[in-house]
């Protein structure tokens, strides 16, 4: 899943690209992608392309004075720009991947795809983001968040560090791969409870956040948009490396298994050499 990083390079990607230019068309295959209705998709033919953020891990894409293309990619979504389209026919509903095409009058512009049965790629037409209910619950930007605040909100929200910190009303930003990044650079367990931390474990739970995604938003900013997820994943030291050496201290790096998803850490680095339960690895021992 695209997490901020990836994001904020996304976005920068189409305001070098994509601002300036007006929308030639606005096509909808996948019908279901687009959540809203009013105002309706031919409106956004003829808008100029003004503006390119992001909130959280929702992508904004500003059209004319007041009008928003607001974008989450979910898991297996991406935007893939074109400089030029193959064919100038409309799309046809249900056609692959392609959810919603954007034209541009230069004749680039971009396809928003998603991969797989499973479609969570959900875009809005909004007057306002704020109208977009996952934008108008998110927590303090993981970026902008200062120390206090983000000791405040941790402690608020009693749990393992790992779910709290991905809870995007909570922080806005961090998703699965990151949140196992930030725990390794801080040396702390997945599992850890937010409300026995000490200042200390909180300032470098802090510090390893501002670090991780700092680091990958320089990383990212700059690639084109088909490279960013290779550049994601060369730059991760535990997330989706189970089995291989911990690039810090050479322990094998494991993995804890839930029923969609799973983490990985080092045990060496982290959890003070003990292995993690793997619930779904120990039902299967049984």
């Amino acid at each position: 899943m695209p997490e901020l990083p990836e994001v904020e390079a996304l976005a920068a990607y189409l305001r070098e690209r994509a601002v300036g230019r007006t929308v030639q068309r606005f096509e909808v295959s996948s019908f279901s992608a687009l959540k809203t209705y009013d105002p309706p998709a031919s409106a956004v033919a003829g808008l100029v392309v003004t503006g390119a953020g992001r909130h959280g891990k929702f992508l904004d894409l500003t059209l004319g004075q007041d009008l928003h293309l607001v974008v989450h990619l979910a898991r297996a979504g991406w935007l893939h720009y074109r400089e030029s389209f193959k064919s100038p026919a409309p799309l046809k509903p249900g056609s692959g991947p392609i959810a919603i095409r954007v034209r541009l009058d230069d004749e680039s512009g971009f396809d928003l795809t998603e991969a797989g049965t499973q479609k969570s790629l959900a875009a809005y037409l909004v007057r306002d983001p704020a109208e977009v209910p996952g934008v108008s619950r998110l927590g303090p930007d993981a970026l902008e968040v200062g120390r206090e605040e983000f000791a405040e909100r941790l402690r608020a929200r009693r749990g393992q560090v790992k779910g709290v910190l991905t809870d995007q009303e909570v922080l806005a930003g961090i998703g699965n791969a990151y949140s196992d990044e930030i725990l390794h650079v801080a040396k702390m367990s997945p599992f850890a409870l937010t409300h026995k931390l000490t200042d200390e474990q909180i300032t470098t739970l802090y510090e390893a956040m501002r670090q991780v995604e700092t680091d990958a938003v320089t990383r990212s900013v700059g690639q084109k948009a088909a490279e960013l997820k290779g550049e994601k994943r060369a730059g991760m030291r535990v997330h989706a490396r189970t089995g291989l050496p911990c690039p810090v201290c050479g322990d094998t790096v494991r993995e804890v298994s839930f029923a969609d998803k799973s983490l990985q850490y080092c045990p060496t680095c982290q959890t003070g050499g003990k292995p993690l339960a793997d619930r779904r690895l120990s039902k299967l021992i049984r």
